[in-house]
């Protein structure tokens, strides 16, 4: 299994996360020309207030958010609007899933969201999935042309999935 899911909050067993997460990170993958079976991501499936915390220690906001994503490898792009490095394997690995980096999704802020912007809740958890598994890839969006690289990269692979334009 591509994801290894720890679910804190039980909201997410209804929400299926777990399901959407593999789904979303799989057609994530291979969009980008790489085979799902080989990666691994870990995922945590939680609440704002763990999500606060999480976004205070890490990013020093001490804030819910909706979705972190902490990659295993720096691959992000010197060049704004460049294209990241390609995800290193472990050579000493034999046969083992590659570790991409860890998610963490606020069920509270997602469910938020998709009802303030009137989207099925499925639909919002898939495009925070993908939006964590490019970061997870090296992409970001504080540079603008990377930003419009990651952006564009989001709505074509949501569109593969029927998934309309999030932004």
């Amino acid at each position: 299994m591509l994801i290894d899911p720890i679910i804190e909050d039980p909201r997410w067993t209804e929400a299926h996360l777990t399901a959407l997460s593999e789904t979303a990170a799989a057609k994530t993958l291979a969009h980008l020309g790489f085979a799902p079976t080989a990666y691994e991501i870990a995922l945590l499936g939680c609440d704002d207030a763990r999500i606060a915390t999480l976004n205070t220690e890490f990013r020093a906001k001490p804030t819910p958010t909706n979705v972190l994503s902490w990659p295993d490898q720096d691959l992000a792009a010197e060049d704004d609007g460049g294209a990241p490095e390609r995800p290193e394997a472990d050579p000493h690995a034999q046969e083992e899933p590659h570790f991409l980096g860890d998610i963490a999704i606020s069920y509270d802020t997602c469910a938020r969201e998709a009802a303030d912007q009137g989207k099925p809740l499925a639909d919002h958890i898939t495009h925070l999935i993908a939006h964590a598994t490019l970061h997870l890839l090296g992409y970001d969006h504080i540079r603008d042309q990377d930003a419009t690289l990651m952006e564009g990269l989001e709505v074509e692979i949501l569109g593969k999935m029927g998934i309309a334009n999030p932004y």
